[in-house]
């Protein structure tokens, strides 16, 4: 097993090379290719992670996974690391393993932006949401505050300015901890806070915002409900218009065997699902009950909670977020997606009962002492850092400190990453192996006599979930039924039956009461017949094929004589 470490972050290089010794290790199980290029020429690596000998990936029922879409998200790419190596590492001793792969692939994509993410792990490092390309403003004079690492110590902290007319004051209980100055308060020492950085065009007094060039969301760049820039923040000037998230929507859609996903992202230790531009009330009553199912299992395993983005993960209730890749999941492909948040430092400080999202706009004094607590405890002091004099060039004097937000907020520290990533792999087998997938229930070759035979083949779907995944993918109809063939040896003629035929779909056992009652009625639905009459005077042999996009390719040969 090639070493794969998870107490540091990869870099690009590293990355590739952890991907292409993993890949000849395992030839059988892993076979690496690149999707596309980043705005700056790097591969995007996709793995396709299966039992070869059972089968290609495309003829199998899949899971597409991805991480680090967002720049500074590394342990998304860690957990998809995680995921690989444990597939690897269990698949000779763990039967569901075994079955997984045997049956079944993975679309494993661990970094999505490989150039946003190496600028977070430069050795001066730069803090952008997605990738590098210069948007939405081109030749936009920059001026104001500019994010970055002025002290060349590796890491881009806050700056504490002594300032009369500053928000913030040093906390009578700690001093490390800066608390908001009261509304009508004045007399003291007070702070302005900003991140470490420098200001483009200083003029001596002001010193404006000055948000990244690099302006670019990618989740807001996929093509469900896409908007304009001037309505979604990030959203590109078309969808798909960055190449890093064309080349994840041309791959997905070339590959209607993917049968649900999940993109990993930091932070808040949470499973997100759809939508997040509406309500729960626009799903269809059993997709929303499917979904409620995989959650409850997502939870049990992972032990984060599952919620809704539109209902339980926004900042603004009056604005809702479009164009994110599971919203498209659901919506364009029609199959179940999920966004995870890897960590939460709130949960491990010990404050529960908190809002994801509502908490940095407002909490109690006491969870900064609970967070500082577990600084100190937990993190040897090495998340917070205490604050020290700087002379900065524009400023003068000044104190740099607070959270090393990279390490500790974003991203797990690296002495925390495995156990935190080691969380997923199980969910998702789980989810891998509810999906549909065909098998033969029954083949049956009758003579007739004069060389005719009468042939019966009987598919069964033995996946949890139907062969058309949800009921959305019905609704827009975005996937064909089973297609059932046959193959005729050499001078045998058809009589009876197609030579193609549409079985329609399978049903799955999703959507079943949870006990058995007087009025269940549990017919047939996951089962398909399809009846030849041949004559073929030479005997010989036919091939019977079922195939469906979602369920994989069944196959059989019959004698005929």
């Amino acid at each position: 097993m090639p070493e794969v470490l998870f107490d540091r972050y990869y870099r690009y290089e590293e990355l590739t090379r952890v991907l292409r010794d993993c890949a000849a290790q395992f030839p059988q199980l892993v076979a690496l290719e690149s999707i596309g290029k980043s705005y700056e020429g790097r591969e995007i690596w996709l793995l396709a992670v299966t039992n070869r000998e059972t089968g290609e990936a495309a003829e199998k029922p899949a899971l597409w996974v991805d991480g680090n879409i967002h720049a500074t998200e590394l342990a998304a790419s860690s957990a998809c690391l995680y995921l690989l190596q444990f597939l690897l590492k269990h698949y000779g001793s763990d039967a569901e393993i075994a079955r997984c792969l045997d049956t079944r692939a993975f679309y494993i994509c661990p970094r999505a932006n490989p150039d946003g993410a190496e600028l977070a792990l430069a050795d001066s490092p730069k803090f952008i949401r997605s990738g590098t390309r210069i948007y939405p403003h081109r030749d936009r004079l920059r001026e104001g505050l500019v994010s970055e690492d002025i002290d060349g110590d590796g890491r881009i902290l806050m700056m504490r300015i002594p300032d009369a007319n500053g928000a913030w004051k040093v906390s009578a209980d700690d001093p490390r901890l800066m608390v908001p100055r009261e509304p009508a308060e004045t007399g003291g020492e007070y702070y302005r806070l900003l991140p470490e950085g420098r200001i483009e065009n200083y003029d001596g007094a002001l010193i404006p915002a000055n948000p990244p060039p690099e302006g670019l969301d990618f989740n807001r760049n996929f093509p469900s409900k896409w908007r304009q820039e001037y309505e979604q923040h990030g959203a590109g000037p078309y969808p798909a218009s960055e190449s890093e998230v064309r080349s994840l929507v041309q791959f997905i859609a070339d590959r209607p065997n993917i049968t649900g996903a999940v993109a990993f992202h930091t932070m808040s230790g949470v499973l997100l699902r759809p939508y997040s531009y509406q309500s729960d009330d626009e799903f269809p009553v059993e997709d929303f009950r499917t979904y409620s199912a995989i959650a409850a299992k997502g939870t049990q395993l992972t032990d984060y909670p599952a919620i809704s983005v539109f209902h339980d993960f926004r900042s603004n209730p009056k604005e809702h977020l479009t164009g994110a890749f599971d919203d498209w999941m659901y919506e364009g492909q029609g199959v179940f997606a999920w966004t995870v948040e890897i960590w939460s430092p709130m949960r491990q400080a010990g404050i529960a009962d908190y809002h994801y999202i509502d908490w940095f706009r407002q909490h109690s004094l006491e969870d900064d002492f609970k967070m500082l607590r577990w600084n100190d405890e937990q993190l040897n002091g090495q998340g917070y850092v205490d604050w020290y004099s700087f002379e900065h060039p524009q400023l003068g004097p000044i104190e740099l400190g607070g959270w090393n937000e990279l390490y500790t907020w974003r991203n797990p520290p690296t002495k925390l990453l495995e156990a935190e990533v080691a969380r997923f792999p199980r969910w998702l087998v789980w989810h891998l192996l509810i999906s549909p997938r065909l098998e033969i229930c029954e083949t049956l070759v009758v003579p007739l006599g004069q060389d005719a035979y009468h042939i019966r083949l009987v598919v069964q779907n033995t996946g949890w979930l139907p062969t058309y995944i949800a009921k959305k993918a019905l609704e827009k109809k975005l996937v064909s039924g089973c297609l059932a063939s046959i193959q005729l040896p050499a001078g045998a003629t058809l009589i009876a039956g197609k030579p193609q035929e549409n079985l329609g779909q399978l049903e799955g056992r999703n959507n079943k009461p949870s006990a058995p009652t007087w009025h269940i009625c549990d017919p047939t639905e996951d089962r398909a017949k399809v009846e030849w009459v041949v004559r073929s005077p030479a005997g010989g042999t036919a091939v019977l094929e079922v195939r469906h996009d979602r369920a994989g390719t069944v196959r059989a040969t019959v004698k005929l004589g």
